[in-house]
C-alpha cells in the first residue's frame, strides 16, 4: 500500500490546511461571504430575532443533554467523541474515517493517520495515497479559508491574516454588509454579550460557551487517548498542563471551520467509496453536532459551515475555473478536479480491497460500528438539517426550490459517487428531496439553497437507481 508521511508542527498544519490566504479576501471568500450575508441581518426583522433566540436555546439544549435529539450513541459517548472530534485531521480525513465501517474504515486509518510524541503540539501524519492526499489537502485548504474569511467579517468587519486579526476588509466585502443593512457581531448583541464586554469575546460573535447561561463541563480523553475535558478546548488547558488543547476566547464563532472540515472530507470519501454514501455523510452532521456539544458552536454555525462544503465542493466538482490552479498550502494546484477526484477513487479503493482481500462492495457490508443502523443514521442525520430553527424567510418556506434552475452545479455532489446519474436527473433528486425552506440563509439565493440539500435522502434515492448487474 503506497503511503506518504508529512512532519508538521501543529501550527504549521493550522496554516497550511485552513489560514486565510495573504490577501485579505479572493475573489471566492467574497462568493462565500455573499452567501453568508443573510446571517448579518438577523437583528433586523422579528422572524431573524426568534431565530437567534431559538438558536441559543437549541444549542444550550443539545449541549448540557436536555434536547432529547436522536443519537448514534448514549450521550457519554457522544460527548467523549466530540472531546476526539475538537482535533482536526485535516491533512488525510484520517478521524472522519470511522464513517466507512469496522472494516474499511480500519483498514483506512491504519494508512492515513495522525500521530504525535506530544499530545498534538507537533504531529506527523500519513496518507493512503498521493493522489488521495492531495486532493484532501487542496480540497479543505480552499474551503477552510473561506470559513476563516468569515469569523472576522462577520464579528468585526475586520480580516485575519497570518496573526493580524484585524486587516480591514476590501471595498468589494464591506459592500457585502453594507448592500442590505447587515452588522457585525450578531450573537454578541442578540446574547447580550457585546464584543469586548465581560466574558465576551474581543473581537464579537462570542461562542456559546460565552453566553450560554449554563455549560456542561467534562472530562474524557483527547483524539490522541490522554486524559482531557472539554474546558481545554474552550479557554486553553491550565498552566503547566501536560496534555494540548485550545483557546477560542477570542476566536469568533461564525461559522465553524470544523463543520466545514467535516462536511467537506466526510463527503469527499463518499463520493471516492460510494458504498458507504450515507454512513459517511452522518459521519459529518456527527462531527458537526460534536461542535456543539462540547460547547464550541451554536446550530447555525454548523448549518452555515455544512452550505459552505456542499457549495464549495459543487464548485469543484463542476471544474469552476475560478477555483482550479490555485496554490492551497502544501497541496500542488488541481487544474481538473473532476479528473483528480477519479485518480483518488481509483487509488484509493485499490487500497482499501488490497487490504481487505476482497471487493469493496463486501468490504463495506463488514460493519458493526455505530453507523451500521440505518435508520438511527437517517433519524440523527435530519434532526440536524435545520435543528429545529424557524423560519425567517417565509416567501422561500413554502415552495419547492428548483435545484436545475437555481443550483444546477449541486447535482455534482451526487453524480461523482453515482456516475450513472445525469446531472439532470441528479439536480431532480435534490430537489425532490430538499429540507424545510426559509431557513437563515435560505433568502432565494443559489447559496441559501445548498443549505436545504438533503444528501441523506438524495444518496438514498440514487442508490434505488443504481443499474442492476
Amino acid at each position: 500500500m503506497m503511503r506518504f508521511v508529512t512532519s508538521l508542527s501543529i501550527l504549521a498544519v493550522a496554516a497550511s490546511l485552513a489560514a486565510p490566504r495573504a490577501e485579505a479576501q479572493t475573489a471566492i471568500n467574497l462568493i462565500a461571504l455573499q452567501g453568508l450575508a443573510p446571517f448579518s441581518t438577523l437583528g433586523n426583522s422579528n422572524a431573524g430575532k426568534a431565530a437567534l433566540a431559538a438558536n441559543l436555546a437549541v444549542t444550550g439544549a443539545i449541549q448540557t443533554g436536555t434536547a432529547n435529539q436522536p443519537g448514534l450513541q448514549p450521550l457519554p459517548a457522544q460527548q467523549e467523541q466530540a472531546l476526539r472530534d475538537a482535533f482536526i485531521t485535516g491533512g488525510d480525513a484520517a478521524e472522519l474515517a470511522d464513517g466507512l465501517g469496522t472494516k474499511l474504515g480500519g483498514i483506512y486509518q491504519a494508512a492515513a493517520r495522525y500521530s504525535s510524541a506530544d499530545d498534538g503540539k507537533t504531529v506527523q501524519f500519513t496518507n493512503v495515497a498521493p493522489a488521495v492526499g492531495n486532493l484532501i489537502l487542496y480540497t479543505f485548504t480552499l474551503t477552510g479559508a473561506d470559513a476563516n474569511a468569515g469569523k472576522f467579517f462577520f464579528a468585526n468587519g475586520t480580516s485575519k491574516v497570518g496573526t493580524n486579526p484585524a486587516v480591514p476588509v476590501s471595498p468589494a466585502a464591506l459592500a457585502i454588509l453594507t448592500a442590505n443593512g447587515g452588522t457585525t457581531d450578531v450573537f454578541g448583541k442578540a446574547y447580550g454579550k457585546p464584543a469586548g464586554s465581560l466574558g465576551a469575546d474581543r473581537f464579537g460573535d462570542s461562542r456559546p460557551f460565552q453566553t450560554e447561561p449554563t455549560l456542561l463541563k467534562y472530562d474524557g480523553t483527547d483524539y490522541f487517548g490522554v486524559a482531557s475535558d472539554n474546558s481545554a478546548y474552550l479557554y486553553g488547558p491550565p498552566k503547566g498542563a501536560t496534555y494540548y488543547g485550545q483557546n477560542l476566547i477570542g476566536s469568533p464563532s461564525f461559522p465553524s471551520g470544523h463543520t466545514t472540515y467535516a462536511y467537506t472530507e466526510s463527503t469527499l470519501l463518499a463520493i471516492l467509496v460510494p458504498e458507504r454514501y450515507l454512513q459517511m455523510i452522518t459521519r459529518g452532521a456527527e462531527y458537526g453536532n460534536s461542535r456543539i456539544v462540547v460547547g464550541a458552536h451554536y446550530a447555525m454555525d454548523v448549518i452555515a459551515g455544512r452550505t459552505l462544503a456542499y457549495y464549495d465542493l459543487s464548485q469543484l466538482l463542476a471544474d469552476n475555473p475560478a477555483y482550479l490552479n490555485l496554490k492551497e498550502g502544501k497541496a500542488d494546484p488541481i487544474a481538473n478536479y473532476a479528473t483528480a477526484v477519479k485518480a483518488a477513487h481509483v487509488a484509493l479503493i485499490k487500497a482499501l480491497e488490497a487490504g481487505a482481500g476482497e471487493k469493496i462492495s463486501a468490504a463495506a457490508a463488514d460493519d458493526s460500528s455505530r453507523f451500521a443502523n440505518g435508520a438511527a443514521d437517517e433519524a440523527f442525520y435530519e434532526s440536524t438539517q435545520t435543528y429545529r430553527l424557524p423560519v425567517v424567510y417565509p416567501a422561500e418556506a413554502g415552495k419547492v426550490e428548483d435545484v436545475s434552475k437555481i443550483a444546477p452545479d449541486a447535482g455534482y455532489l451526487l453524480t461523482a459517487a453515482f456516475p450513472y446519474l445525469s446531472l439532470a436527473q441528479a439536480d431532480h433528486i435534490l430537489t425532490m428531496t430538499e429540507g424545510p425552506g426559509g431557513g437563515f440563509l435560505d433568502n432565494g439565493s443559489p447559496f441559501g439553497l445548498y443549505s436545504r440539500l438533503d444528501l441523506y435522502k438524495a444518496a438514498a434515492n440514487a442508490e434505488e437507481l443504481r443499474p442492476k448487474s
